[in-house]
């Protein structure tokens, strides 16, 4: 975990195992499941559950609830495949709910 050191990082609210660099939030404007949420271009420590089809705000979606790898609390979705090509392009992302994590400097 040295790399990983000198960078920010969002971390899981439950066990603090690391989730996410700031590197790669892409925005802090979307919406999940109990509240805000942020939208990352990737996650690490995660464990990706099985893939649904599930209406949300801006149409229907593929999506994979995605869970801390260390104690499996859930923590938002991965974006699989978007059925508007307007939204095309929250595929591979993903969803992290902000109650469910906290920023480490």
């Amino acid at each position: 975990m040295a790399e990983l050191s000198d960078q920010p990082l969002f971390n899981c609210r439950n066990c603090q195992n690391p989730l996410a660099l700031r590197s790669d939030l892409l925005s802090k404007n979307f919406w999940g499941k109990s509240g805000p949420a942020y939208l990352f271009s990737h996650a690490m420590n995660i464990i990706v559950g099985q893939k649904e089809d599930r209406k949300l705000i801006t149409g229907l979606y593929t999506i994979a609830d995605i869970y801390c790898c260390n104690c499996g609390e859930v923590l938002g979705w991965k974006y699989l495949r978007s059925y508007d090509v307007r939204h095309k392009n929250k595929e591979g992302k993903f969803i992290i709910e902000r109650a469910r994590i906290s920023k480490e400097y």
